[in-house]
């Protein structure tokens, strides 16, 4: 057993390092003979889907990208389908731009639709790189009144019908409110800085690794890390989100990375120690990280307060979830000495490892390079 658990995150480690989520971003503007809009694809996913990185060395270069416009835009736009009063729209693409967003760089396409008979409601199919990324989501954004409708497509669910009328606040709420449950769910840096502050959870009361630990420890200090981390990430997640402050994107998600090497760090060596300022101090950077997402959707400010209320309302049943999975299953290990003196060891220093990885990669933006 204690050899399978072991085996299990050795196994898991890379595989968390490698995942990065995947996000693509469409807007779209009713015009007299259809659409005109923008479609935002991260270079990062367009690399080995039609292999923009030829050198191999993990950096895409503007060369690389300007050489392969064609290629670019043939490859998303047989992947997007419009169509109004049952027959289809023709789509073009522009000469592309690069842009910088919270997690790298993306090209840009300008997108100009025509159909012959432009009546609503229009549908949109969506199929990029759900053939590659499970994971993947298209988010639509339709500025057909002044509260814009949003969708957020994935391989289940491709479809989106847009309407010339304002979107129910119902709808975009519960739309946004997906959309953070969605963030928090495959945003592996956020899950492992929280999974580091839970692991250890209850056993700093504890007076002897093998002492046998109840639920009223482990719930004390569980109340207390979630309470911090919630209320500094949504201090900042509305604070950036409302552009009163901001950070540079790179420092924002290296910072993330580096407290990961910080939680992981605590648990091998001070678990005796309380985490909620860990989980305070790392929670207001976090918070900037929730507030990207928002800003790389670039929301009307009439729909703003709403889709952030309902966005962080996301992120907190997501966050709830993960606490409410983890938690039976850490207080039936804390039971076995294996648990403190074996499996947080083993556990802190993967952690550690992945946040250094993360810390590295991040920071020195081996993404993209003009």
């Amino acid at each position: 057993m204690r050899f399978a658990v072991l085996t299990l995150l050795l196994l898991l480690a890379p595989q968390v390092y490698a995942h990065k989520p995947s996000d693509s971003y469409l807007q779209l503007t009713p015009t007299d003979e259809g659409f005109t809009g923008e479609w935002r694809i991260a270079l990062r996913d367009l690399g080995p889907a039609i292999g923009l990185d030829r050198d191999g060395d993990r950096k895409i270069t503007w060369g690389e990208v300007r050489t392969r416009h064609s290629e670019i835009a043939n490859y998303a736009l047989g992947r997007l389908a419009i169509a109004a009063g049952g027959s289809p729209c023709h789509i073009r693409a522009g000469a592309q731009l690069v842009d910088e967003l919270s997690d790298g760089a993306y090209t840009v396409l300008p997108l100009a639709v025509t159909c012959e008979r432009n009546v609503a409601p229009w549908s949109l199919d969506y199929s990029l790189f759900f053939d590659m990324d499970a994971t993947h989501r298209g988010l639509i954004s339709f500025r057909g009144s002044d509260t814009p409708q949003t969708f957020a497509l994935s391989p289940d669910n491709n479809r989106a019908v847009l309407s010339a009328g304002a979107a129910s606040p119902v709808q975009q709420f519960v739309t946004m409110a997906r959309e953070g449950v969605w963030h928090i769910w495959i945003g592996f840096d956020h899950i492992l800085f929280l999974l580091a502050l839970l692991l250890p959870a209850g056993l700093r009361l504890t007076r002897a690794p093998d002492e046998k630990t109840g639920w009223t420890p482990l719930l004390k200090d569980v109340l207390t890390l979630v309470t911090a981390f919630t209320v500094a990430h949504s201090i900042t997640l509305s604070l950036a989100a409302l552009k009163l402050v901001s950070l540079p994107p790179r420092l924002i998600e290296t910072t993330i990375a580096l407290s990961i090497v910080v939680a992981g760090l605590r648990m091998r060596y001070a678990v005796s120690r309380p985490a909620a300022w860990i989980a305070f101090s790392f929670g207001l950077i976090h918070g900037f990280g929730f507030a990207n997402v928002l800003a790389d959707l670039q929301l009307p400010t009439g729909s703003l307060a709403l889709s952030l209320f309902a966005f962080n309302i996301g992120v907190e049943l997501g966050q709830c979830a993960i606490v409410l999975l983890a938690l039976p299953l850490i207080r039936y290990a804390q039971r076995h000495t294996f648990y403190q003196r074996t499996f947080m060891p083993v556990a802190a220093v993967l952690i550690a490892t992945i946040g250094v990885a993360w810390s590295i990669e991040r920071g020195a933006g081996l993404y993209f390079a003009l």
